[in-house]
This record gives structure tokens, sequence and C-alpha cells, in this order.
């Protein structure tokens, strides 16, 4: 098996039509603007100084992040997870790189921005994220290079929003029983009702 190379791209797929080529933009425009205003999740990315990589979800109410009036800037605010840190660490100490990738429940068309994030805890700026009854612990204030709307194909295939699709969840064990599975701890203390009770109460 030989690896491929950049060169060998062309010669497997064909050329992206005009369209596809021209959709994207250096802003948030009106469309973006309200696509973000009906999102309650996006997926973010995230480059390190070591050229690693973090994947990571974020939600919150529809419209959570917030879009500058001129488009030029994206507003994130953090809510409380692991404490892992794995994106803030990267865009901290990288070179901000951020890739950002808007979801709307029941939609298969996809809302992409790209940009250079910083991060900030001024307290004015918190204020205008009080969520769930508490402030963010910061907000990734992400400068926009590119946007665009990507194709619906993807979600289609994946029938993401087809109840018919969806796995009863008792098919897998919780993620609690998985983590302590995988680091050969035993049986979790308390029951999955129990943890996700507590999860509910730091949103």
């Amino acid at each position: 098996m030989t690896d491929l190379t950049l060169a060998d791209l062309d010669t497997i797929y064909r050329q992206p039509s005009p369209l596809v080529q021209h959709k994207s933009l250096d802003h948030v425009d009106k469309h973006g603007r309200a696509f973000i205003g009906f999102s309650p999740f996006c997926v973010v990315s995230a480059a390190g100084p070591d050229g690693s990589i973090d994947v990571s979800p974020r939600g919150g109410e529809p419209g959570f992040v917030h879009v500058s009036e001129d488009g030029k800037t994206l507003f994130l605010p953090d809510r409380p997870g692991n404490n892992r840190l794995d994106t803030l660490r990267n865009l901290a100490g990288g070179v901000g790189r951020i890739g950002m990738m808007f979801l709307i429940p029941g939609f298969d068309d996809v809302y992409r921005a790209n940009g250079r994030a910083s991060l900030h805890n001024d307290a004015d700026l918190l204020a205008r994220f009080e969520e769930f009854g508490r402030l963010p612990r910061l907000v990734v204030k992400v400068a926009v290079e590119e946007t665009f709307l990507h194709c619906p194909k993807a979600l289609m295939r994946a029938r993401l929003w087809d109840a018919e699709a969806q796995v009863p969840r008792e098919r897998l064990p919780s993620g609690a029983e998985m983590i302590f599975d995988q680091l050969n701890l035993g049986k979790v203390p308390v029951s999955d009702e129990v943890i996700i009770a507590d999860y509910k109460t730091q949103l």
C-alpha cells in the first residue's frame, strides 16, 4: 500500500465547481448570523504549539455564540467541562488557530467558521454571557478569517436527525462505565442516574 501524495488527489477527485470554490467569505454575513442564532451546538477544533489537534463539542441555548455587528468577530463562552482544557491550552499555547462547525437540530446544512482566537475574562465581557444561572470562566474571541456553508451530504448519509437511526442507549455501557473499565477501576460507585443528575447541576 502506497501513501497518496497531494498531487494524487487531483487525479482521484474532480475539481470543485466555481460555486464551491468561491463561496467562502471573510466575515459572518446575514445568513451566517441567522444560522448561528439558531444553533445550540458547535464543534471546535484547535491546534497546539506541537502540532497536536483537539476537537471538542460546545453547547448552549440557541445563539449562545455571539456575532459582532460587523460579522468579523465571534464570541464563544466557555462552560464547565472536565477541566482538561485541551482546546483552551492549545489556543493559549499555540498560534490561536481555530475552526468551528455549527449545527442546528433538524438541519442537514452546516455552517463553518475559521479564524484566530484569543482568551478573555474581562468582567464586562463575561457579564454578557450569563446562562444557566452562571457566568462563563472566560470567553474565546475569534477574529473571523473564513466562513462558508458546508454541503449537507455527510449529515444526510448519517441520518443524524432520523429517529429511526437512533441507537438505544442500553446498546453500550454508560460513559462512566466505559472509562472505569478502560482504567481497570472496577464498578462505578454510583448509578448513571446520579451522575447525570450531577451533570445537570453543572451546566
